[in-house]
C-alpha cells in the first residue's frame, strides 16, 4: 500500500514523502516551500486538507495555515499570524475552530480563532496568555492538549499541567487551575488515555501516570513513574525525553500500547536513539504500573518528530521517526506483535532531518 506523509523541519520547505510498504520504499516526492522553521505542524481536526505549521523564530515567531491534497500537494501559507513570542515550538488545532501555540522561549501563548474557512486567523480576538514562571527559572509552555472543554498546557520549565478555559470571547482563555508534576522533571509532551494523564518528562526522562484531578485545582497522585533512558549507552550520553504516542485501540492492535522517544544530546550511541515501549497494567488496582516492553534502536539521532499512521487507511500499522540532528534521514516502522515492537520498512536519506509528520487519508 502507498502512503502520503507531510514533513516539517528547521528549514524552508515542508517535504512530501511517499510510502510503498510492499515495496519497502520511502520517497521524497517534492518539496515546498514554507515558512521557516516549520517545526512542528498539525492536522485540522475535521477538515483533512487543512493543516497549520508554526514559524519557530525568535524574538517572534508565527503560525501559518495550508491546504494539502491527498498526494501532499501543498498550497499556502493562506494565512500568517504573529504568536507574539519566541520560539513557538508547538500548534494544536482545537475544536472548537481555533488554533493553539506556544511559545517556549516566552512563557506565553494564544489560542487563535479562525473564520468560517478555517484558513484565516482572527488574531485580533486572542489576547497573549503569560503563563506565571517558577522563582529561579522560567516559563516553557510545549504543547497544548484539548481535554473537555479545558486546554491543558505542559510547562516544561514550571514543573506545572496550566488547566485553561475559555472565558468571554472566542480567543480568550484563561488560567483556571493547574496540576503540578514533579519538581525539575521538565513536562514536555502528555496524552490522555481511559481518565489518566501520562506525561513525559524531558528533563527527567520518565514516564508517568497520574488520575485526571477534577477541575479546577483538583489534586492526585502520580500512580507510576518509569525511567525511559536506554540500557548500556556510552560514558557521556545525556538523555532528554520528546515525544509520546498512544494510539487508540483497535481490533488489530487490541492494546493501547505507549510509545516514547528519547533524545541523546550527548555524546552518540553507534544504535542511535531508542524508542522504548510501555504498556500501562492493573488500571485501578493497587499493582497499578507502567510496564516496559522493549527498546527498538533507530539510528536516529535526537528524535523528536515520531508519528503513527491513520487508522481509516490502515496507515495505524505504521509509525515514522526523524531526528532533528545527524544525517540518519527518516525511518519508517511496522507495528508488529499487536504492537509490542516496530521492525524497520524504509527509510529515506535525502533530506538528513525532520522534526514533525502529518500522515494523509
Amino acid at each position: 500500500m502507498n502512503f502520503t506523509i507531510l514533513a516539517g523541519g528547521y528549514d524552508t520547505f515542508i517535504a512530501t514523502y511517499l510510502l510503498n510498504t510492499v515495496a519497502g520504499t520511502l520517497d521524497v516526492v517534492s518539496k515546498f516551500p514554507a515558512g521557516t522553521n516549520t517545526s512542528w505542524m498539525n492536522a485540522h481536526p475535521t477538515n483533512a486538507s487543512i493543516f497549520y505549521a508554526v514559524n519557530e523564530l525568535s524574538p517572534i515567531g508565527a503560525v501559518q495555515s495550508y491546504t494539502t491534497t491527498p498526494d501532499g500537494v501543498l498550497t499556502g501559507p493562506h494565512d500568517t499570524v504573529s504568536s507574539e513570542g519566541g520560539s513557538p515550538a508547538f500548534t494544536a488545532a482545537l475544536s472548537t475552530g481555533q488554533v493553539a501555540v506556544m511559545n517556549y522561549d516566552s512563557g506565553t501563548g494564544r489560542i487563535i480563532p479562525t473564520d468560517s474557512t478555517f484558513l484565516f486567523f482572527d488574531g485580533e480576538s486572542a489576547p497573549l496568555i503569560t503563563f506565571p514562571p517558577p522563582v529561579d527559572n522560567l516559563s516553557h509552555p510545549h504543547m497544548a492538549y484539548e481535554f473537555e472543554g479545558e486546554v491543558i498546557v505542559p510547562d516544561l520549565g514550571g514543573d506545572k499541567l496550566w488547566r485553561l478555559t475559555r472565558s468571554a470571547g472566542p480567543g480568550n482563555w484563561d488560567i483556571t487551575g493547574l496540576i503540578p508534576q514533579p519538581l525539575f522533571s521538565g513536562p514536555r509532551h502528555m496524552k490522555i488515555f481511559d481518565d489518566r494523564i501520562f506525561v513525559i518528562h524531558e528533563l527527567a526522562s520518565t514516564l508517568t501516570v497520574q488520575p485526571i484531578p477534577a477541575p479546577p485545582n483538583g489534586t492526585s497522585n502520580i500512580i507510576d513513574s518509569k525511567s525511559i533512558v536506554p540500557t548500556g549507552l556510552p560514558p557521556g550520553a545525556a538523555m532528554a525525553a520528546a515525544e509520546i504516542l498512544i494510539p487508540n485501540p483497535t481490533s488489530k492492535f487490541p492494546t493501547p500500547y505507549i510509545y516514547v522517544s528519547n533524545r541523546n544530546t550527548g555524546v552518540q550511541d553507534p544504535r542511535g536513539d531508542a524508542i522504548a515501549i510501555f504498556e500501562h497494567v492493573n488500571q485501578g488496582q493497587p499493582d497499578e504500573q507502567l510496564r516496559l516492553i522493549t527498546e527498538v534502536f533507530t539510528g536516529l539521532d535526537q528524535i523528536r518528530g515520531m508519528e503513527i499512521g491513520l487508522e481509516s487507511n490502515g496507515g495505524d500499522e505504521f509509525l515514522i521517526a526523524a531526528g532533528v540532528a545527524g544525517s540518519a534521514g527518516a525511518v519508517v516502522y511496522k507495528r508488529v506483535d499487536g504492537g509490542r515492537n516496530l521492525t524497520e520498512v524504509a527509510r529515506n536519506l535525502d533530506i538528513p532531518t525532520r522534526t514533525t509528520f502529518i500522515w494523509l487519508p
